[in-house]
């Protein structure tokens, strides 16, 4: 076709390339749209720096660092596109410096490369790829629903409780089903939506959970923190375990009917089975608040995935939205390291107009953009510098071995076929599939079949140490600028939490938004679990500490709403003004804060008593997590220490 670069397409195929289907028709999908993007973006940066290098080399910078922040925002191949559309703009703007003129033609020939590549990948996967047999995440969410339902069942019926172990086992299920829905909902509008409905099924199994884990610790259950409705049960704050039908009280009715749906999920029963029997399960917990609300919103999550439009079931809440977690603090930091570092990095080609910056620029800003949503960046790039410098002997190989005796661009081509074959097998294994394919990429990076041959042995070992070199300037700037691995992104997440329950205090308008704030906390815990477990970090403790940032959202919520209300006496308007300017200040001084709920609740357990139960239990979640608290404060809204 005459492309200038069409190894460019061998390397989109790899790049391309998925296990089944859905995920690679959606990321074929995404690679376009954000190489079209790429493209645009490069063309017009060349079109407004005209001659002067310098300007391209910030244009490109801020381009691709704001690329790099929103695709640490975003999620699953919508992110992947977002990244890629950044550097595809190095790809038109970077190596075409030698020849400026003909815009139109170069962005035509780069968008053609990267197309004709993902056409035959997208081709060459349908036709070998296959289909997906059983739909395994939704398997996962039915057993751990039935999971759930039956532990629930076993605590009404006064049966042992669930100990620690079967409580990690359970969050750490609950935590890989959310890594593991963005695949899930790849490949169709149809899948997508199916995501949607299990994430709604795991956001139920986190409430029912939260029930679960207030029954083992023989809380009182007739209200849920988070939501910040009253407890009517509460007597006075000094009765925090009083409950006319408490977690201890068998019921063996109910019981009954939770196990009934649970066997039916297990055994894949036909929906309207388990529908049933959690709709049953539903009317029999009326009388126990946080119970009801818990097996309603599974009842309403469940029948919208297994039987929508069937049953006219209304979720435990008008308002129960969806909202993800958004690592904003992760993507401002993703941001400001890519632009600083491509602007080092371009500042030294400027000054040392080294043939090769172009190939080092390139390099950066693919390994500075893409690698920063991985959970450790570092630790990877130590194995792709590795990876690469293999690959990079392996196309000077080629180039000087085995091209030298080619009499034609097409025996260029079959060529390099025995070296690209080379990294077929270690690609087909889970431990060598990334550095395979980093080699892979390397090698074609440097390889263009162009006939005849030209060129010097000299320049080909300097543009292949300007390759490599790229993956090593990546490693220092991961290191060394916003370092990320586990334990960090888990501190990062816990000071959100944390900074977030003091917004809610100094925001009088907390009450109105706290549906949003619950989803959201709710899905952060899944998080919170899963880099805890990554980072090697004690489970349980970070757990309860997110369950007691849940707790004091719901009183601080409450705090609002008793502020509005006229008839409010002013001493309780005095100690609930007084706990909202400690928790103000939660990260910085938590044990003010929990002398602050305590008085609250002294208080409020006097003129309000069917209010204080909801303060009475942050107040009691806050002293045990002190250090969970201490560990968000100890970072600034900008995440920084």
């Amino acid at each position: 076709m005459g492309l200038e670069h069409p190894q460019w397409t061998a390397m989109t195929v790899w790049a391309a390339s998925q296990p089944v289907r859905g995920m690679l028709l959606e990321k074929s999908l995404f690679r376009a749209a954000g190489t079209v993007a790429g493209v645009a973006a490069g063309v017009l940066l060349m079109v407004a720096a005209g001659d002067d290098t310098p300007i391209l080399v910030v244009g490109l910078a801020l381009w691709i660092g704001l690329c790099a922040g929103l695709g640490n925002v975003l999620r699953g191949f919508v992110a992947y596109g977002t990244i890629l559309a950044g550097y595809s703009a190095s790809m038109v703007a970077l190596l075409d410096v030698a020849h400026p003129g003909h815009l139109a033609a170069l962005g035509i020939d780069r968008l053609l490369t990267v197309l004709l590549g993902v056409a035959v990948g997208a081709v060459a996967g349908l036709l070998f790829t296959p289909q997906e047999a059983e739909d395994e995440v939704e398997g996962r969410v039915r057993r751990l629903s039935a999971q759930i339902l039956h532990a629930m069942a076993g605590r009404l019926r006064g049966e042992a409780r669930l100990d620690e172990t079967g409580q990690r086992t359970i969050l750490s299920e609950m935590a890989a089903i959310d890594d593991a829905l963005d695949r899930h909902g790849a490949g169709s509008l149809r899948s997508r939506r199916s995501g949607r409905a299990l994430r709604g099924v795991v956001a139920a199994q986190v409430s029912a959970f939260l029930w679960l884990r207030r029954a083992e610790a023989g809380a009182p259950n007739h209200t849920f923190a988070e939501a910040g409705a009253p407890n009517h049960a509460l007597a006075g704050a000094g009765a925090p375990r009083h409950t006319r039908a408490g977690a201890d009280a068998p019921d063996d009715a109910l019981a009954g009917t939770l196990s009934r749906a649970a066997q039916a999920l297990e055994d894949a029963a036909p929906p309207a089975e388990a529908i049933a029997a959690l709709r049953a399960a539903e009317a029999l917990s009326r009388d126990r608040p946080t119970l009801h609300e818990a097996v309603a919103r599974l009842h309403a999550a469940l029948a919208a995935r297994l039987a929508p439009g069937v049953d006219a079931a209304e979720p435990a809440h008008p308002r129960n939205p969806l909202i993800l977690h958004r690592d904003w603090i992760g993507a401002r930091q993703a941001a400001l390291r890519a632009t600083g570092t491509l602007l080092l990095v371009g500042l030294a080609w400027l000054l040392t107009g080294w043939a090769a910056g172009p190939y080092v620029m390139l390099g950066t800003s693919v390994m500075i953009s893409l690698f920063s949503t991985a959970e450790n960046p570092a630790f990877i790039m130590r194995h792709v510098l590795v990876n690469q410098v293999f690959g990079a002997m392996a196309a000077l190989a080629c180039r000087w071995l085995a091209w030298p005796l080619a009499t034609s661009e097409l025996q260029l081509v079959l060529m390099m076929m025995p070296f690209i074959l080379l990294a077929a097998p270690p690609v087909a294994h889970r431990r060598t599939m990334l550095g395979a394919i980093d080699f892979t990429m390397v090698m074609l990076l440097l390889l263009q079949p162009a006939w005849p041959l030209s060129g010097t042995f000299a320049a080909s070992l300097a543009t292949a140490a300007g390759v490599v070199l790229a993956p090593a300037i990546a490693l220092l700037a991961f290191r060394h600028v916003f370092p990320a691995d586990a334990r960090r992104r888990m501190d990062m997440l816990v000071a959100m939490m944390v900074h977030e329950l003091q917004d809610m205090a100094a925001d009088a308008k907390a009450a109105a938004h706290r549906h949003v704030r619950q989803a959201r906390l709710r899905h952060r815990l899944l998080r919170v679990v899963g880099w805890a477990e990554r980072g090697g970090a004690r489970l349980l403790p970070a757990v309860d500490g997110s369950i007691a940032a849940m707790q004091i959202g719901g009183a601080i919520t409450l705090f609002h709403e008793q502020l509005r209300r006229p008839d409010l006496a002013p001493a309780d308007r005095r100690a609930i003004e007084t706990a909202l300017r400690r928790l103000r200040r939660l990260g910085e001084k938590p044990e003010a804060a929990a002398r602050a709920l305590d008085f609250a609740v002294r208080r409020l357990s006097q003129s309000t008593p069917a209010e204080a139960g909801t303060v009475l239990r942050a107040a009691q979640a806050l002293p045990p997590n002190l250090a969970f608290f201490r560990r968000g404060g100890g970072r600034s809204a900008h995440g920084e220490e």
